[in-house]
This record gives structure tokens, sequence and C-alpha cells, in this order.
């Protein structure tokens, strides 16, 4: 894999995020904090597996989720707005001066967004089988309890792409796979057709992007909110290596599992100790070592440089 060079004073990694503003939620990798009508959403280099966070931060890993998602926001407009305001340190204190001394501070890892009400369903697109779909399939045929076509691979993809939504579990519980008749319940047809229809059309875009940058998107997922004027919008991250799928498209194979640009040395390497019996996949997760750190961290910058074409740290074009 190639080594991605970093230009400047790249920020160095971080696990905690502490900033003297009011904080309103903290997840495993994202710290909300609150200003005004506003929110900063700041993505720290933790990194969770098997829902456990790790103790030790993949250096640049939160800039990549950050800087991402702001290219695909850049690129996804026509189809549906968001809820960037700002992403890098200089438009940020542009947007609100009073965070300048902060935004500078944290690199390329805060993003200051509209406050929105986010909707209570994720909303998944699948182009190709794998994951919990490929489990649910290989052993009934179905996704979600409803049949697929027969005859699927690991790593297949599929006719058309499928949108499989998802309940949207609290912290610390995993979400469940539903039909679209489910998820129509809980948000209405009208706006559960709305949400399928876009996350279509993004995952569309997104695929086709990819796909002339020699990268496999398997299937992604999508959040969306209602800003305060009640339109739709698109929330969270956006097309990353943490809410996606990236396959390298010159080693995909069908029949099994995928390299992918994302945390799989994270799961590797813990996968491995589970399997000597040194681990049960319950907190406290262990430490890495130095080499599965510096492996993933050069995942997560590869993934950026060849989709955004540019190194991390500099100016888009």
């Amino acid at each position: 894999m190639t080594q991605t060079t970093l230009g400047g004073n790249p920020p160095a990694a971080l696990h905690e995020i502490d900033l003297p503003l009011p904080l309103l939620r903290k997840g495993k990798v994202r710290s909300m904090y609150d200003f005004g009508d506003r929110i900063l959403m700041v993505a720290s280099d933790r990194i969770s597996a098997f829902d456990c966070v790790i103790p030790n931060p993949i250096p640049h890993k939160g800039a990549v989720l950050t800087q991402l998602s702001a290219f695909w926001f850049d690129r996804t407009t026509d189809i549906v707005s968001n809820h960037r305001v700002a992403s890098d340190p200089a438009a940020i204190a542009e947007a609100a001066p009073e965070l300048a001394g902060i935004a500078d501070s944290l690199g390329h890892r805060a993003m200051l967004v509209e406050k929105a009400q986010p909707l209570p369903v994720e909303c998944i697109v699948r182009g190709f089988i794998s994951g919990s779909a490929w489990k649910e399939y290989s052993r009934q045929g179905t996704l979600a309890g409803e049949p697929l076509p027969e005859g699927l691979r690991e790593s297949e993809a599929y006719p058309e792409p499928i949108f499989s939504p998802s309940t949207k579990a609290e912290e610390g519980l995993h979400d469940e796979n539903i039909t679209f008749a489910q998820m129509c319940d809980i948000v209405g047809t009208e706006l559960a057709t709305e949400l399928r229809d876009i996350s279509l059309a993004l995952y569309t875009a997104g695929r086709d992007t990819l796909r002339e940058r020699g990268i496999i998107l398997a299937d992604t997922k999508y959040e969306f909110g209602r800003g305060a004027d009640g339109r739709i919008i698109l929330i969270d991250e956006v097309m990353t290596p943490d809410s996606s799928r990236f396959w390298p498209a010159h080693s995909y194979r069908i029949g099994g599992g995928q390299p992918s640009l994302d945390k799989q040395p994270v799961r590797d390497h813990l996968q491995e100790i589970v399997g000597r019996g040194e681990w049960d996949k319950t907190p406290p997760a262990p430490a890495l070592p130095e080499e599965v750190i510096r492996t993933t961290s050069e995942r997560y910058l590869e993934a950026f440089r060849r989709i955004a074409d540019r190194e991390l740290y500099e100016a888009p074009s």
C-alpha cells in the first residue's frame, strides 16, 4: 500500500476531546458541542471494533472521516441538502470567529454543522452482499426476513442495489435490519419513500465516482434529519471508511470476504487474540501493537487520497 506523504505539521493523534464548550453528546468517535443553532462536530482518532472502543488512537482517522464527508457533501447537493456549514479551520473561523483558535488547534477533524432533528432510522444501501446481509442470506436466503434472489455468492453484486434500512440503536446496543414496510411503520410511508429514493441516488453517485478511482462501494449507511425549516437534510458522516465498505477493485473476487480500505487490520488482529482465548470481545479491549496502528492509519489515508485525489492536509485545488 502506498504511504501517503503528509505536508506541514499534521496534528497529533487524539483519543479524548475536551473543549470549553457545552457538550451535547459523545459517541464512540465523535463529540458534539452546542453552539446555539449550530453544532461543532469533532471526530477523534478513536476506533472501535466488536462494539468496544480500542485504547489506542489511529493517527489521522478523525480528519479523514471529517474531510471525506466534506468531499461528498460538496458533490451531492444536487441530490439532497446537508447540514455542513464549514469543514476546515479557516472556514469555521470565518463562519464563527469565536471558534477560530479552537478550530485551528483541531486540525481538519472539526465540522460546524446546522442543528437538525435526527430521524430514527438508518438508511443502508447494499450493492454487494457482505457482512450481516451475507450471514443472514447464507442461513435463510433472506435479508431482514425478506427473500433475496437464489444462488448469490459472498461479495457478489445484487442485480440492483438494495435499500436496506435499520433501526438506530441507543449507544451500546446493536442496530437491527428491518424491512421497508417496518420503516414505513416507524416514519410513515411518504417519508420512508423519500428517504429510500434519496439514499439510492446517493449510492449511485458514490458508486460511480468510486468506480473511476478503482474502488468498489459495497455498501454504505446514510443518516438524515430535519433542519430548522423542516426540510430533509443529510447529516453525520457520508461514504467514509467507517460508514461504508470500500473494496479495492483490483483485488475483488466473488466467493469470499474482500480486503477493504478501513479498520480491517484492527479486526484481524483482535480476532487472532479472540481465537487464542485471550479476549472475549467485552470491554476493556486490548491495546494494539504499533504495526497494526500504522497499517490501519495508512489505510484511512490511502482511502482519502484515492477518493479526493489529494493529500489529507492539502487545500483542495
